[in-house]
């Protein structure tokens, strides 16, 4: 009963920062189009773009409106030839974001003092990417442009990845807004596309590359291997590879730690063998118990 009750907790308190998360996310990403997008006539990719395109030649009807449309029509879409299950992960968001844009569009809030595109487009890539970078931390997902890719992908186009459906459809819609609103606008979008993926990383992995993996073949894997364990202080794993060329089998030492570590064991090798071989790989992120990594829970 104990134990229900502990569980039942925890569900309560993932359930609450999800909500947080999702609502910061959801409003920063409405500021991002309400407040500065929109009122320095910039435009975007994915549906936002679409939806600005349109209502140049239907003025009548509000963005939040017809973005809701959009999305309904998208889940609709995603549910018939996805499932419930894919269909289930973009609902949330499908329901919730629409609504800020429509709070954001009654308070008519401006960002900037003065009408700027250079800042405009800066900033919108800066609040997009928090907000996605919030969004996708939970485990959520946005009904837009990549549920239409993978739908694309499933049904029509299996022999192409979702991410070069999405980068294509992202080009169509930024080209189209070239013909609408004027080539430097376009130009506007490209750069707040890339600072947009750049934020969205920072967001989810940090700003600053603090794992590495090191990967090293050497004869003299022993006294490699104690070296990381007792003067490093990390642990290390290997396992026997074999070279095609030469047919030789070889030990292969794979190892995390902070790229300043990463230096002190180059060093050490070089010393003890000049003929190892050494991979760093760049790591996002790693998740595990160690204090240095994320919690693997999130928290």
């Amino acid at each position: 009963m104990k134990e229900n009750g502990n569980n039942k907790k925890k569900r309560i308190k993932e359930y609450g920062v999800d909500a947080l998360f999702l609502c910061a996310g959801c409003a920063v990403g409405a500021c991002a189009t309400m407040s500065v997008m929109i009122p320095n006539g910039l435009t975007g990719g994915g549906i936002t773009g679409l939806v600005r395109i349109l209502q140049s030649f239907f003025p009548m009807v509000n963005f939040s409106v017809m973005y809701y449309g959009f999305s309904i029509v998208i889940w609709l879409a995603c549910l018939i030839f996805l499932g419930f299950k894919e269909a289930r992960k973009i609902l949330v968001m499908t329901v919730i974001y629409p609504l800020f844009l429509f709070a954001f569009e009654y308070l008519d809030i401006r960002f900037l003092e003065e009408k700027d595109v250079i800042l405009a487009a800066v900033y919108c890539g800066i609040f997009y990417g928090i907000c996605n970078g919030l969004v996708f931390s939970r485990g959520f997902s946005f009904g837009g442009a990549d549920t239409v890719a993978k739908i694309l992908s499933k049904r029509l186009l299996p022999h192409i990845s979702i991410s070069k459906l999405l980068l294509c459809m992202d080009v169509v819609v930024i080209l189209a807004s070239g013909f609408v609103f004027g080539r430097n606008i376009a130009l506007y979008a490209i750069i707040t596309s890339i600072i947009l993926a750049r934020v969205t990383d920072y967001v989810l992995y940090g700003f600053e590359t603090r794992i590495v993996k090191v990967e090293i073949i050497s004869d003299k894997h022993e006294e490699i291997s104690d070296y990381i364990i007792n003067d490093i202080e990390r642990g290390v794993s290997s396992s026997l590879i074999r070279g095609e060329y030469t047919g030789t089998e070889r030990r292969m030492m794979v190892t995390l730690c902070s790229p300043r570590e990463s230096m002190l064991i180059r060093a050490r090798i070089s010393k003890l063998d000049r003929n190892a071989l050494i991979t760093v790989i760049h790591a996002d992120s790693v998740w595990g118990k160690d204090e240095d990594f994320r919690n693997i829970e999130g928290e």
